[in-house]
């Protein structure tokens, strides 16, 4: 849900974060094997995406499937200052947008929570105005929102930023936006996903040209379609829209996250392991299990939703470029670079989605790897071992990187950063913990005080944590 470019005040209950997120830490005891079944979470870019699309029902939505992240938190916490109700129980959100009192969004919701934006599309079509702030999220580069201006102005909306906020509105007196045709510069998922919920409930037929076409604006469609709406091409290059008077309400599942799913693949090869996964979607992981392939790394297709990977016997260097789907995922660069750390010979990553997104880079030297950075550009000429030290995660997937080089690191690894890896990640050191990694969250008391250990249960078997 990234664009392309070189509490509880929200009704749900406690979700079990850490009030101390930005001071805890992760302790990593590495160099062991991990084993059992781990069950993959909903994907977080499709289940942000769905709490902002039920904008768009006058009615009840319930959402199954949804993770366990501080990013649903503060989405929730959005779509209750515009207004609607919300309730969890477990991994099911119910959300009454029948309701909306207002079509302005927090500031200081939005500009932490980038998904939060893609509200303005649905709030749009179904008020005929929007105040957005422009967003915020992770430091990995430019991610400006001119695509959705562009698309929405072409839809008769009157777009004004002033003062970091997008003010948005249909003036025509009609509070409807109108069919159009719609030519994105770059396949942005975000610019798509908004464009696409604003079209619903237009007046005529919208074309999306150049449209992203990863798995989880294929899932937005599906829902929307759930509700009545009339969507055709979602996963090509060209997605058709007719909008209809309303939507109504919808029962829907959230894809696995695909991401996860890579992230754990990874540790299961970074660590010469054998692991199953389920539930997931083998058709979204094929760069990931293409790649890993040609490391030598063996990935089994053991039914239609699981997956097995097996210990590899020699790690063999190799070449990633990240691409938009269904290229090579950039949200599996960082990850990727820590098993190519170990891997025997020289690869060399190209980052071309996002320019600031090698920073981990640098913290994976700091556990013994070998890598230069040159522009876009990382070389990683590989090493026989980690060792542990002290690292940070500067974004989500670079805190995720930093455990998967951990779990394969001689001695012990701290983690700062797990405001970031807790954004994406639904409970992972739990999850591996279940099967059998030494890894242990941390919390600081105090400024300077001693570190006090959070209690949990450690025993191989099914990685599966409830909520």
């Amino acid at each position: 849900m990234e664009d392309r470019i070189i509490n509880t005040s929200n009704g749900l209950p406690d979700t079990n974060l850490s009030p101390q997120t930005d001071s805890s830490v992760l302790k990593v005891w590495g160099g062991r094997t991990i084993d059992g079944h781990v069950i993959i979470s909903g994907a977080k870019n499709s289940a942000l995406v769905l709490m902002a699309g039920a904008l768009l029902c006058s009615g009840d939505c319930r959402i199954r499937n949804v993770p366990l992240l501080a990013d649903v938190s503060r989405m929730g916490e959005v779509l209750s200052a515009l207004g609607m109700r919300l309730s969890r129980n477990g991994n099911i959100i119910d959300i009454d947008a029948s309701e909306i009192t207002t079509s302005k969004a927090p500031y200081e919701l939005v500009t932490q929570l980038r998904a939060s934006f893609f509200a303005i599309g649905p709030l749009l079509a179904r008020l005929g105005e929007a105040q957005m702030p422009l967003p915020g999220g992770c430091a990995i580069g430019a991610r400006p929102v001119d695509l959705h201006v562009r698309g929405l102005q072409a839809m008769g909306a009157e777009v004004q930023i002033e003062h970091g906020i997008c003010n948005a509105s249909v003036t025509d007196g009609s509070g409807r936006l109108k069919g159009a045709k719609i030519y994105l510069d770059l396949p942005s998922v975000g610019a798509t996903e908004t464009l696409m919920m604003a079209a619903t409930l237009a007046d005529g037929e919208t074309i999306i040209e150049n449209s992203a076409r990863e798995p989880e604006v294929v899932d937005l469609a599906n829902f929307c379609i759930s509700m009545g709406a009339k969507i055709q091409g979602a996963g090509t290059s060209k997605i058709i829209i007719k909008g209809v008077p309303e939507l109504h309400s919808t029962d829907y599942n959230v894809i696995p996250d695909r991401i996860e799913a890579g992230t754990f693949l990874l540790a299961g090869a970074i660590t010469r392991s054998e692991l199953l996964l389920s539930p997931v979607m083998p058709e979204h992981l094929m760069p990931v299990i293409a790649k890993l392939k040609e490391i030598g790394v063996p990935v089994i297709e053991e039914t239609a939703n699981s997956l097995r990977i097996k210990p590899a016997k020699i790690l063999k260097a190799t070449d990633i470029e990240t691409l938009p789907h269904p290229g090579f995922p950039t949200d599996m660069q960082a990850p990727f670079m820590s098993l190519l750390a170990v891997a025997s010979g020289d690869s060399i990553i190209n980052e071309t989605v996002f320019e600031n997104r090698l920073r981990h880079a640098s913290e994976l030297n700091r556990l013994g790897a070998d890598i230069r950075v040159k522009g876009n550009s990382a070389f990683v000429r590989g090493v026989s071992k980690l060792s542990g030290a002290p690292v940070e995660g500067t974004d989500l997937r670079a805190a995720a990187a930093m455990v998967v080089a951990a779990l394969a690191a001689s001695g012990e690894t701290t983690i700062k950063g797990l405001n970031y890896l807790d954004r994406g990640y639904d409970r992972l050191d739990l999850k591996l913990q279940k099967l059998g990694a030494k890894i242990e969250r941390v919390e600081a008391e105090a400024q300077g005080a001693a570190i006090k250990p959070k209690s949990s249960e450690t025993t191989n078997g099914t990685a599966s944590v409830s909520s």
